[in-house]
């Protein structure tokens, strides 16, 4: 199996597997001499972990991060990077891969059972294996290494609609993403929200989710085309996402909807001298290249595949069977993809800070 890196000249390779002894993934391209140490990248494991509320999958993990490589003391007993691949490991503690055999030559509807099947002629039916969400993790792991490079440069997530229900943007405080377990910035949208997900939960069913990120103090010229575009690579990222089905940036689909006239960004010359967009429609990218503006993503994320309603599926043998899939799982994925969406922010843009970096030496 190959294409498990992405990234240039800041490179992310991640390997293992849901119900493995362990996880990992190791960084290459990161410059030298960058203070880093574990706890920098606990932080933000911490957010996405399993097992923080009853909206979450209950497994639990503590996500410890361990850092195996690339990085040293310097004379003043300061752990700094060195240059060379960093190798990050996580250590799997709470796999109960028994509550899988009994679809272990079944196929799960809305889960990549078939196709992986289809492609190698084996899976495994242990959580799926690299296509379960356990190895967004590692994505995590990366992104807190990314942010180290990318300084001056904020990065924050927020989950903005969960099933049909989405928030009042006019109730949006960034403030508020860490006061509930949605990482909502709208307070009386969270307080909905768990009313309705408990109802989803008990019910043994699932709904999707829609999450923003914006990344602020990206300055202008970011970005390369044809084939390099910001917007290209930060779409991909976010696609390759598990449960993802759709990216847009900026106004995104809604763009479609408006006239010429409403859609385009007005510039005129700000009180620093510089250019000042009168909007962000773009969603702070033009012709691929960033604009200075704040960079708008949203992903949609669909609902967990697995549930406790029967569905309709085949065996490896193909025989028709019913399918009903035990265990613990999300009843909304999207509420961990938050801080799994803002790490594949911080890794496309470390990645296009130092190609714009090497452009002009």
């Amino acid at each position: 199996m190959s294409h498990n890196s992405f990234g240039h000249l800041f490179r992310v390779t991640t390997w293992g597997e849901s119900h493995g002894p362990a996880i990992g993934c190791v960084v290459d391209g990161c410059p030298p001499l960058i203070p880093l140490t574990e706890a920098d990248i606990q932080g933000f494991m911490e957010k996405r972990k399993p097992g923080q509320s009853r909206f979450t999958t209950q497994r639990r993990e503590a996500d410890e991060v361990k850092i195996l490589s690339g990085v040293m003391e310097d004379d003043d007993g300061v752990q700094k990077t060195t240059g060379t691949p960093i190798s990050l490991l996580v250590e799997n503690t709470d796999q109960r891969s028994k509550d899988y055999s009994q679809i272990k030559d079944r196929f799960r509807p809305g889960h990549a059972d078939f196709t992986y099947d289809a492609k190698y002629g084996i899976r495994d039916y242990r959580g799926g294996g690299r296509s379960s969400a356990r190895e967004t993790a590692m994505r995590v792991a990366a992104g807190a290494v990314a942010r180290k490079v990318l300084q001056g440069v904020t990065i924050r997530g927020a989950l903005v609609q969960v099933g049909p229900h989405g928030i009042d943007r006019g109730n949006w405080d960034w403030a508020e993403v860490d006061n509930n377990a949605f990482f909502c910035p709208d307070a009386k949208a969270a307080e909905f929200w768990a009313e309705y997900l408990d109802g989803v939960r008990k019910a043994g069913s699932s709904v999707g989710a829609v999450i923003e990120v914006v990344a602020e103090g990206v300055p202008a010229g970011w970005g390369a085309p044809i084939y390099g575009k910001l917007d290209t690579d930060l779409a991909a990222a976010m696609m390759s996402i598990n449960a993802v089905k759709g990216v847009e940036i900026g106004n995104g689909f809604e763009a479609a909807a408006l006239t010429g006239e409403d859609n385009a960004d007005e510039i005129r010359i700000g009180e620093d001298g510089r250019p000042l967009f009168l909007s962000n429609n773009a969603g702070g990218i033009l012709g691929g290249i960033s604009n200075g503006d704040p960079l708008v993503v949203r992903f949609a994320v669909k609902p967990t595949s697995s549930i406790l309603t029967e569905r309709r599926s085949i065996t490896r043998q193909g025989e028709e069977v019913d399918v009903m899939t035990k265990g613990r799982h999300d009843p909304c994925v999207g509420i961990r993809a938050v801080p799994v969406g803002e790490a594949m922010m911080a890794c496309v843009l470390a990645d296009h800070f130092l190609r714009h970096r090497g452009q002009i030496g």
